[in-house]
Protein backbone atom coordinates (compact mmCIF):
# COMPACT_ATOMS: atom_id res chain seq x y z
CA UNK A 1 0.00 0.00 0.00
CA UNK A 2 1.35 3.32 -0.77
CA UNK A 3 1.43 6.43 1.36
CA UNK A 4 1.39 10.04 1.03
CA UNK A 5 4.11 11.68 2.86
CA UNK A 6 3.84 14.95 1.62
CA UNK A 7 2.26 16.26 4.56
CA UNK A 8 5.04 14.91 6.92
CA UNK A 9 8.10 15.90 4.54
CA UNK A 10 6.33 20.00 4.92
CA UNK A 11 6.14 19.71 8.76
CA UNK A 12 10.03 18.38 8.89
CA UNK A 13 10.56 21.59 6.41
CA UNK A 14 9.27 23.89 8.93
CA UNK A 15 11.13 22.27 11.72
CA UNK A 16 14.14 22.39 10.16
CA UNK A 17 13.83 25.80 8.60
CA UNK A 18 12.97 27.09 12.47
CA UNK A 19 15.82 25.43 13.53
CA UNK A 20 18.39 26.63 10.63
CA UNK A 21 19.89 29.73 12.82
CA UNK A 22 20.74 27.14 15.45
CA UNK A 23 24.16 24.97 15.18
CA UNK A 24 23.02 21.95 16.96
CA UNK A 25 19.73 20.34 18.68
CA UNK A 26 19.97 17.97 21.43
CA UNK A 27 17.04 16.21 23.10
CA UNK A 28 16.14 16.48 26.95
CA UNK A 29 13.88 13.78 27.54
CA UNK A 30 11.24 11.79 25.79
CA UNK A 31 7.67 10.27 27.35
CA UNK A 32 5.80 7.22 25.91
CA UNK A 33 2.04 7.11 26.69
CA UNK A 34 0.11 4.24 25.85
CA UNK A 35 -3.47 4.72 24.55
CA UNK A 36 -5.72 1.55 23.61
CA UNK A 37 -8.44 1.95 21.21
CA UNK A 38 -11.71 -0.17 22.05
CA UNK A 39 -15.37 0.18 22.25
CA UNK A 40 -15.36 1.40 25.71
CA UNK A 41 -13.86 4.79 24.22
CA UNK A 42 -16.53 7.51 23.93
CA UNK A 43 -17.66 8.06 20.31
CA UNK A 44 -17.38 11.49 18.38
CA UNK A 45 -20.82 12.14 17.20
CA UNK A 46 -19.66 14.54 14.88
CA UNK A 47 -17.01 12.44 13.28
CA UNK A 48 -19.64 9.81 12.69
CA UNK A 49 -22.24 11.48 11.50
CA UNK A 50 -19.87 12.78 8.99
CA UNK A 51 -18.77 9.32 8.11
CA UNK A 52 -22.08 7.51 7.84
CA UNK A 53 -22.82 8.57 3.78
CA UNK A 54 -19.56 7.08 3.15
CA UNK A 55 -20.15 3.64 5.56
CA UNK A 56 -23.76 3.62 4.72
CA UNK A 57 -22.34 3.19 0.67
CA UNK A 58 -19.23 0.72 1.76
CA UNK A 59 -21.78 -1.71 3.87
CA UNK A 60 -24.44 -1.34 0.85
CA UNK A 61 -21.62 -2.02 -1.73
CA UNK A 62 -19.75 -4.88 0.49
CA UNK A 63 -23.17 -6.78 0.83
CA UNK A 64 -23.93 -7.26 -2.43
CA UNK A 65 -24.23 -10.59 -3.42
CA UNK A 66 -22.31 -11.67 -6.79
CA UNK A 67 -22.51 -15.49 -6.82
CA UNK A 68 -23.71 -18.29 -4.77
CA UNK A 69 -21.91 -21.33 -2.98
CA UNK A 70 -23.34 -25.10 -3.93
CA UNK A 71 -21.21 -25.91 -0.64
CA UNK A 72 -18.64 -25.21 1.91
CA UNK A 73 -15.46 -24.86 0.33
CA UNK A 74 -12.52 -25.04 3.17
CA UNK A 75 -9.00 -24.45 3.25
CA UNK A 76 -6.44 -27.55 3.97
CA UNK A 77 -3.17 -29.18 3.36
CA UNK A 78 -2.34 -30.69 1.10
CA UNK A 79 -4.99 -30.06 -1.13
CA UNK A 80 -8.45 -28.14 -0.81
CA UNK A 81 -11.89 -26.61 -2.12
CA UNK A 82 -11.12 -23.27 -1.19
CA UNK A 83 -7.66 -23.16 -3.00
CA UNK A 84 -8.56 -25.57 -6.14
CA UNK A 85 -11.80 -22.84 -6.49
CA UNK A 86 -9.23 -20.38 -6.41
CA UNK A 87 -6.49 -21.55 -8.92
CA UNK A 88 -9.16 -22.90 -11.27
CA UNK A 89 -10.21 -19.60 -10.97
CA UNK A 90 -6.17 -17.90 -11.45
CA UNK A 91 -5.86 -20.43 -14.37
CA UNK A 92 -8.77 -19.63 -15.95
CA UNK A 93 -8.59 -15.89 -16.54
CA UNK A 94 -4.75 -15.89 -17.18
CA UNK A 95 -5.52 -17.71 -20.34
CA UNK A 96 -8.42 -15.04 -20.85
CA UNK A 97 -6.77 -11.98 -19.77
CA UNK A 98 -3.51 -12.69 -21.69
CA UNK A 99 -4.51 -14.52 -24.42
CA UNK A 100 -2.02 -17.13 -24.52
CA UNK A 101 -1.28 -20.65 -23.35
CA UNK A 102 -1.16 -20.99 -19.29
CA UNK A 103 0.45 -24.13 -18.07
CA UNK A 104 -0.85 -23.76 -14.89
CA UNK A 105 -2.01 -21.70 -11.51
CA UNK A 106 -0.58 -21.48 -7.74
CA UNK A 107 -0.96 -19.69 -4.80
CA UNK A 108 0.57 -19.78 -1.81
CA UNK A 109 -1.51 -21.67 1.75
CA UNK A 110 -1.15 -18.63 3.17
CA UNK A 111 -2.87 -16.67 0.35
CA UNK A 112 -5.90 -18.48 1.34
CA UNK A 113 -7.15 -15.48 3.90
CA UNK A 114 -10.26 -17.77 4.76
CA UNK A 115 -10.48 -20.79 6.21
CA UNK A 116 -13.82 -20.84 4.85
CA UNK A 117 -16.37 -19.95 2.09
CA UNK A 118 -19.12 -20.98 3.78
CA UNK A 119 -22.14 -22.68 0.91
CA UNK A 120 -25.14 -20.04 0.40
CA UNK A 121 -25.12 -16.04 -0.84
CA UNK A 122 -21.44 -14.89 -1.73
CA UNK A 123 -21.06 -10.93 -1.36
CA UNK A 124 -18.45 -9.05 -2.12
CA UNK A 125 -17.21 -8.49 1.26
CA UNK A 126 -16.62 -11.71 1.62
CA UNK A 127 -14.00 -11.84 -1.73
CA UNK A 128 -12.27 -8.70 -0.35
CA UNK A 129 -11.69 -10.80 3.23
CA UNK A 130 -10.66 -14.09 0.86
CA UNK A 131 -8.27 -11.66 -1.02
CA UNK A 132 -7.82 -8.18 0.72
CA UNK A 133 -4.46 -7.38 -0.90
CA UNK A 134 -4.46 -6.21 -4.29
CA UNK A 135 -1.71 -8.75 -5.32
CA UNK A 136 -1.07 -8.54 -9.31
CA UNK A 137 -2.15 -12.10 -11.19
CA UNK A 138 1.27 -12.43 -13.33
CA UNK A 139 2.71 -14.76 -15.68
CA UNK A 140 6.45 -16.22 -15.27
CA UNK A 141 8.10 -17.99 -18.18
CA UNK A 142 9.91 -20.86 -15.84
CA UNK A 143 12.29 -23.91 -16.98
CA UNK A 144 11.22 -27.35 -15.96
CA UNK A 145 14.14 -26.89 -13.35
CA UNK A 146 13.80 -24.24 -11.49
CA UNK A 147 9.80 -25.10 -11.70
CA UNK A 148 10.66 -28.07 -9.53
CA UNK A 149 13.04 -26.35 -7.35
CA UNK A 150 9.77 -24.19 -6.92
CA UNK A 151 7.42 -27.07 -6.65
CA UNK A 152 9.98 -28.54 -3.87
CA UNK A 153 9.87 -25.27 -1.32
CA UNK A 154 5.57 -25.51 -1.83
CA UNK A 155 5.83 -29.75 -1.15
CA UNK A 156 8.64 -28.33 2.29
CA UNK A 157 5.48 -26.15 3.35
CA UNK A 158 2.89 -29.18 2.85
CA UNK A 159 1.25 -28.46 -0.24
CA UNK A 160 -0.17 -25.45 -1.72
CA UNK A 161 -2.99 -24.79 -4.04
CA UNK A 162 -2.53 -25.47 -7.83
CA UNK A 163 -4.24 -25.91 -11.32
CA UNK A 164 -3.37 -27.35 -13.99
CA UNK A 165 -0.93 -29.78 -12.65
CA UNK A 166 -0.83 -32.91 -10.12
CA UNK A 167 2.37 -34.15 -7.62
CA UNK A 168 3.06 -36.16 -5.32
CA UNK A 169 4.66 -35.18 -2.00
CA UNK A 170 7.74 -37.20 -0.30
CA UNK A 171 10.29 -36.31 1.99
CA UNK A 172 9.27 -32.73 1.76
CA UNK A 173 10.10 -32.95 -2.25
CA UNK A 174 7.71 -32.75 -5.11
CA UNK A 175 7.79 -36.24 -7.19
CA UNK A 176 5.50 -37.39 -9.45
CA UNK A 177 4.87 -33.89 -11.29
CA UNK A 178 2.41 -33.87 -13.80
CA UNK A 179 1.51 -30.77 -16.00
CA UNK A 180 -0.99 -31.10 -18.08
CA UNK A 181 -0.91 -34.65 -17.80
CA UNK A 182 3.00 -34.79 -18.90
CA UNK A 183 5.81 -35.52 -16.99
CA UNK A 184 7.87 -32.78 -16.25
CA UNK A 185 10.47 -31.65 -18.14
CA UNK A 186 13.54 -29.98 -16.50
CA UNK A 187 14.57 -28.24 -19.75
CA UNK A 188 10.74 -27.54 -21.07
CA UNK A 189 9.74 -23.70 -20.67
CA UNK A 190 6.60 -23.66 -18.75
CA UNK A 191 3.90 -20.74 -18.25
CA UNK A 192 2.90 -20.16 -14.62
CA UNK A 193 0.37 -17.90 -13.61
CA UNK A 194 1.11 -16.92 -10.00
CA UNK A 195 1.29 -13.81 -7.78
CA UNK A 196 3.67 -10.99 -8.11
CA UNK A 197 4.59 -11.28 -4.33
CA UNK A 198 5.58 -15.02 -4.93
CA UNK A 199 7.36 -14.29 -7.97
CA UNK A 200 9.42 -11.41 -5.86
CA UNK A 201 10.72 -13.89 -4.12
CA UNK A 202 8.03 -13.85 -1.20
CA UNK A 203 7.26 -17.38 1.14
CA UNK A 204 10.89 -17.97 0.32
CA UNK A 205 10.26 -18.81 -3.49
CA UNK A 206 13.78 -16.88 -4.20
CA UNK A 207 14.15 -19.60 -7.26
CA UNK A 208 11.07 -17.06 -9.28
CA UNK A 209 12.87 -13.48 -8.01
CA UNK A 210 14.64 -13.07 -10.83
CA UNK A 211 12.25 -14.53 -13.70
CA UNK A 212 11.02 -11.69 -15.94
CA UNK A 213 7.38 -11.13 -14.79
CA UNK A 214 4.13 -10.79 -18.08
CA UNK A 215 1.70 -8.47 -16.24
CA UNK A 216 -1.18 -6.04 -17.53
CA UNK A 217 -1.83 -4.80 -13.98
CA UNK A 218 -5.05 -7.39 -13.62
CA UNK A 219 -5.49 -8.49 -9.93
CA UNK A 220 -5.95 -11.90 -8.32
CA UNK A 221 -9.32 -10.23 -6.50
CA UNK A 222 -10.68 -9.11 -9.95
CA UNK A 223 -10.03 -12.44 -11.05
CA UNK A 224 -12.38 -14.03 -8.78
CA UNK A 225 -15.01 -11.54 -9.42
CA UNK A 226 -14.55 -12.20 -13.10
CA UNK A 227 -14.98 -16.38 -12.41
CA UNK A 228 -17.88 -15.92 -11.13
CA UNK A 229 -19.20 -13.95 -13.37
CA UNK A 230 -18.24 -16.59 -15.92
CA UNK A 231 -19.53 -19.50 -14.23
CA UNK A 232 -22.99 -17.88 -14.17
CA UNK A 233 -22.85 -17.16 -17.47
CA UNK A 234 -22.52 -20.92 -17.54
CA UNK A 235 -25.60 -21.86 -15.75
CA UNK A 236 -23.06 -22.65 -12.93
CA UNK A 237 -22.89 -21.47 -9.03
CA UNK A 238 -19.63 -21.50 -6.67
CA UNK A 239 -18.17 -25.21 -6.55
CA UNK A 240 -15.02 -27.31 -6.03
CA UNK A 241 -14.22 -31.17 -5.54
CA UNK A 242 -10.98 -32.55 -4.06
CA UNK A 243 -9.21 -34.00 -7.06
CA UNK A 244 -5.68 -36.02 -6.02
CA UNK A 245 -4.33 -32.35 -7.47
CA UNK A 246 -1.40 -32.79 -4.21
CA UNK A 247 -1.10 -35.63 -2.49
CA UNK A 248 1.14 -37.40 -0.03
CA UNK A 249 3.16 -40.11 -2.19
CA UNK A 250 2.44 -43.58 -0.62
Amino acid sequence: MKKNFSFIYFIIFLVCTGLSCNTSFRTQSLHYNKYSINDALAKDSSLLFFLQPYSNQVNKTMNEVVGIADMSLDKKQPECTLGNFMTDAFLAMAREKYATTVDLALVNFGGLRLNELPAGDVTNGKIFELMPFDNLLILQKVRGDILQQFLDLTAARGGWPVAGMTMQIKDKKAVHVLIGGTPLNPDVVYTIANSDFIANGGDNADMLRNIPQITNGYLMRDALFDYIKLLKSQGSNISANLENRVTHAK
